[in-house]
């Protein structure tokens, strides 16, 4: 049988209006400390995100998913944040906040494969079908 590992994720939403509470998924993001992982999958749905808030900034909102992800691999151009340990990095990221990207609570599970994991909880979670 295959060693699973622990790992954690949270689902990224977008709430254009933190007002009116009103989300769409549109990423997760996977920290596995034994296997050194720590990535986000997103993508942003400019037609639903434009339909919860018509003067929604696209690019702005690209702009701190790119940075969301930057700080995922520890890029080191990418502020201080980026060059906190992973795990640190993962906390920081998922830190409850009142913004237009917001992280849900943080959950737990076992994987073998923590990239195999990101992207099966994508399909799930983000992904309309």
């Amino acid at each position: 049988m295959q060693e699973r590992d622990l790992f954690e994720y949270a689902v990224l939403r977008l709430v254009p209006r933190v007002e009116r509470e009103e989300f769409i998924n549109i990423g997760v993001v996977l920290y596995c400390r034994k296997q050194q992982f720590l990535r986000a999958e997103v993508f942003l749905d400019q037609q639903r995100a434009l339909a919860l808030c018509p003067d929604l900034d696209l690019e702005v909102v690209r702009q701190n998913l790119e940075a969301f992800g930057r700080i995922c691999v520890g890029d080191k151009h990418s502020g201080p944040i980026a060059e906190l340990d992973m795990a640190s990095r993962f906390r920081w990221l998922t830190a409850t906040r009142s913004t237009i990207l917001q992280a849900s609570k943080v959950h737990p599970g076992l994987c073998a494969d923590a990239g195999e994991k990101l992207h099966q909880l994508y399909s799930d979670l983000v992904v309309l079908r």
